[in-house]
């Protein structure tokens, strides 16, 4: 059986929003486990959550511990190397755009459309 579509859109009620919420979570921590186990590598995931007191890490504290500190163990040009803002990531999405575009542009040259007819026939 599919799955049928999900709207993305914030959820209003408070006990569905919770319920959906700890599914989510159950699933993610699912997925984190299992890419750990298959490419035998250490992750670690610190879930803050306005329905606990206190974050919930996986796999331990003292796992979460031992991958931060590994972390910050590295040289800054490591830790940064695959880092992104906000800014960066909206630059290199802008530009795949823009490569994107002009490919379609180039392919239609080759196929001879004339994107000015387009407007002579009101479209």
């Amino acid at each position: 059986m599919t799955r049928k579509k999900v709207n993305f859109a914030y959820i209003t009620n408070n006990s569905a929003r919770q319920a959906t919420f700890k599914k989510r979570k159950k699933g993610l921590l699912k997925k984190i486990s299992e890419l750990s186990t298959l490419c035998a590598i250490q992750i670690c995931a610190i879930i803050y959550s306005p329905y606990d007191l206190e974050p919930e890490v996986w796999p331990s504290p003292l796992g979460v511990q031992s991958v931060i500190a590994r972390f910050k163990n590295m040289p800054k040009a490591g830790q940064s190397r695959k880092m992104m803002n906000l800014g960066s990531f909206l630059r290199q999405m802008i530009t795949k755009s823009e490569e994107q575009v002009k490919k379609q542009q180039r392919e239609n040259r080759e196929r001879g459309y004339d994107p000015s007819h387009v407007q002579e026939l009101g479209w």
